[in-house]
This record gives structure tokens, sequence and C-alpha cells, in this order.
């Protein structure tokens, strides 16, 4: 049974592996020499294959235009490109550049080792479980994101703001 100090402890950890997941992703993104957002559309474009830049607003997040901005950052950076869409020649799609992906890798090894490492002392079926776990966690965050994006507003948007409480 779980006690209330149990409960506190793993709200700390889970804190703690949160805060140190988005801290090695701000990291990696510097260490790339692109900003927070341009990293995540990167992941998204190496995941995907390609994108198209209207797809890429919406999984962003971000307005047309900022997404514009940041296709060009990521082509004057050497990551992306953009290309016709071989199904439609009127669609631009963005596709990683293979060659710079070599450099993504070496900013990835780190964490990719390190996160190696500690899955090693777990056996198959406690790694099973873990991998279900995060099946089931990025859709949640994702949800959560968007749920934040839509209920919050940003200096100068039109959305109103929900109060918070004082919890």
């Amino acid at each position: 049974m779980t006690t209330p100090a149990d409960a506190a402890d793993e709200h700390l950890i889970f804190r703690e592996y949160l805060d140190a997941v988005g801290l090695q992703g701000l990291a990696s993104a510097e260490a790339a020499g692109l900003h927070t957002s341009e990293w995540y559309a990167l992941s998204l474009i190496t995941r995907e294959g390609s994108l198209s830049s209207g797809e890429l607003a919406s999984r962003t997040g971000l307005t047309t235009g900022a997404t514009t901005r940041l296709i060009d950052r990521l082509e004057r950076a050497g990551y992306a490109r953009r290309a016709a869409d071989p199904n439609d020649r009127r669609r631009v799609i963005v596709e990683p550049v293979p060659d710079a992906l070599d450099r993504i890798e070496e900013v990835v090894g780190p964490a990719r080792r390190h996160i190696a490492e500690i899955l090693a002392r777990y056996t198959s079926e406690q790694r099973a479980l873990l991998f279900d776990y995060f099946r089931h966690a990025a859709p949640a965050f994702r949800a959560a994101t968007e749920e934040i994006r839509t209920t919050t507003s940003t200096p100068g948007s039109k959305k109103t703001t929900r109060a918070r409480s004082s919890h």
C-alpha cells in the first residue's frame, strides 16, 4: 500500500526525471546549434522521413509563418531541405538532410549510452513494462500539451487564461 510519504517521493522522483529529460533536450538542441522548437521539428521530420510545412505547423503548434521561418533556419543550418512532394508537385515537403544526421547522432550519443546502461539492468519483461509506459505516456503528454495550448494565453494572443488554483 502506498503511503502519503511514498506518493510524495514518487512525485518528486517523477519531477526530477522530467526535468532531466527536458534539460537533456535543451542541451542537445544547443549542441546542435538549434533552438528547442527547431530541435523538436527536426526530430519530427527525421522520425517521419518528411512532412509538409502544414503538417509540421500542426504538429509543432506553430503558425504557418513561424513554421516557414523555422524551416528556413533548419535549411540554413544544413539539417533539412524543401523538396517537391512526389505525389503532388504543387506541395512542398520538408525532409532531413541525411549527411547532417551524423551530427545529431553525435549529440544524442551520450544520452543513448547512459540510458542503454540503465535499461540493461532490467529483465526483458521489465523493459516491456517500461516501453509500454513510454508508448502510452507520449500521447498523454501530447494531449496535455494541446490542452495547455488551448487553455492558456501568451502575450498578444486572444485566448483566455484559465484561473490557476492556489495549490
